[in-house]
């Protein structure tokens, strides 16, 4: 487990923390279907975005809202690590807390499907 490289300065840490972001994503990889699913998504999507956006901006927000949608992911990947490390009791908060993460990614998926609806629609409906 990483510590976000404590105690280091400069390089060293940005190496260090580098190390714990690519085990990370492993984990992520390894033990979340959702989110080895919103990879594959990025094969597709990252590639169409520089076909369908006319402008940097365009791009930049066909694929930011990729990269957001992964990083909720992570995050809510993250609170259903924490809320099973603590108990496998059953707790109402314990349960919102996975729900309200759940949500977070509904919502990303939400502003993706939104952003890229429109920038669809202006390219080929206006």
């Amino acid at each position: 487990m990483g510590n976000g490289g404590h105690g280091r300065r400069g390089f060293a840490r940005l190496v260090h923390a580098t190390r714990y972001s690519a085990a990370g994503l492993a984990a992520a990889w390894r033990g979340e279907e959702a989110f080895r699913q919103e990879i594959v998504l990025g094969l597709v999507l990252v590639p169409a975005a520089f076909w369908l956006g006319r402008s940097a901006v365009e791009v930049a927000a066909l694929i930011g809202t990729w990269l957001l949608v992964l990083t909720v992911e992570l995050l809510n990947t993250a609170v259903e690590a924490t809320v099973d490390r603590i108990g496998a009791e059953r707790n109402p908060l314990s349960g919102q807390a996975k729900d309200l993460g759940s949500a977070a990614v509904f919502m990303s998926l939400a502003l993706l499907l939104l952003t890229w609806g429109a920038v669809l629609a202006d390219r080929f409906l206006a």
